[in-house]
């Protein structure tokens, strides 16, 4: 009785390291596959489309500063924001 507890336990041990191994395998192909999908894809439509996420370009001022428009709004903008 006391060899087959010892195999069992062994057994449940090394399952347990099995099911570890493919789920780390099986989690690093699928999340590579949804960041090269997700993130691919949009970069490529990105580019396709000329979208700039980021203005890292430089105007005629040596600054990253964007201006903000601080004009004052009709009191009906502020009531409808979104």
């Amino acid at each position: 009785m006391n060899k087959i507890r010892k195999f069992m336990l062994g057994f449940k041990k090394g399952m347990g390291n099995f099911g570890q191994n493919i789920s780390l395998i099986i989690n690093t192909i699928l999340l590579s596959f949804v960041y090269i999908v997700g993130v691919g894809s949009s970069a490529i439509a990105a580019k396709l489309f000329g979208k700039r996420f980021l203005e890292t370009r430089l105007s005629k001022k040596d600054s990253y500063w964007s201006d903000l428009n601080l004009k004052k709004k009709s009191i009906e903008k502020y009531y409808r924001q979104f």
